[in-house]
């Protein structure tokens, strides 16, 4: 456990009238500040909030805490008005690093974005994709015919990775989960766990009759010809959870789910 400064918070919310009414007791009742200036950012919502929270403030290093208005909440704490700057100073805090995309479309336009979850690459037709897979340099796999593609963080191995049949790995893991998306060919490989060093190339093949969009969390670029992904470690987001919920202990309960 750490001690959170909370003097300044800033309430954020989904815009469900619920978590709205919400936000506003809780700024009437501890004051509410720009998300620039706060010691904290207190997020009522969902994991879908939460994720777009941590994007805004990944460059200026404020720590978010979630409470739950979603439908899962993966990420989020329970719903208390009370006691929430006490709450607050006896967190549990938990570091993660995105992924760093760099995408050339079939223009030869170069465009990047950040993925605190994963980069996916999906076929945007009724053609299944092809796409080689190279790391650190080295082809490994020649040609995997699927609907996509995707390499995710710890972070992002309980989300879109799992329901891909994918690995869950531990939060504090240098690994990355490799994962394909309803693979036709190689039809028995399913996916590699990676070194968080590793640089990871997908080229497409065939753009213009089997398109192929790459999207890091919430951003999308269509018509890709390559995509280049790598964990970017000069930026990072902090989470805060109350003690016994830290976000190593829900991906551990994870892997005991069935």
């Amino acid at each position: 456990m750490t001690t959170q400064t909370a003097e300044r918070i800033c309430f954020v919310t989904n815009g469900t009238p619920d978590a709205d009414t919400a936000a506003a007791r809780l700024r009437a009742r501890y004051g509410d500040h720009n998300i620039d200036d706060a010691d904290v950012v207190v997020a009522l919502g969902g994991d879908g909030l939460m994720l777009q929270t941590l994007h805004r403030v990944m460059r200026t290093g404020v720590p978010v805490y979630g409470m739950n208005f979603g439908s899962v909440g993966f990420m989020m704490n329970a719903f208390s008005e009370d006691d929430l700057v006490a709450r607050l100073g006896v967190v549990q805090r938990t570091r993660i690093y995105p992924l760093s995309m760099q995408v050339k479309d079939e223009s030869g336009n170069i465009q990047t974005a950040l993925a605190l979850n994963e980069v996916s690459l999906f076929r945007s037709t009724y053609q299944a994709a092809k796409i080689q897979i190279v790391v650190d340099g080295d082809v490994r796999l020649e040609e995997l015919v699927c609907d996509g593609v995707l390499l995710a963080t710890p972070a992002g191995s309980t989300a879109y990775n799992l329901s891909a049949h994918g690995p869950i790995l531990p939060i504090e893991a240098p690994l990355l989960a490799l994962t394909p998306i309803s693979p036709f060919r190689p039809r028995r490989w399913r996916g590699a766990i990676l070194s968080n060093r590793a640089v990871v190339r997908f080229i497409t093949r065939e753009i213009a009759k089997r398109p192929v969009s790459a999207v890091a969390d919430n951003v999308e670029f269509q018509n890709v010809q390559e995509v280049t992904v790598r964990e970017d470690r000069t930026h990072g987001v902090t989470l805060l959870f109350d003690p016994g919920t830290s976000l190593e202990e829900r991906v551990l309960s994870e892997q005991f789910r069935f």
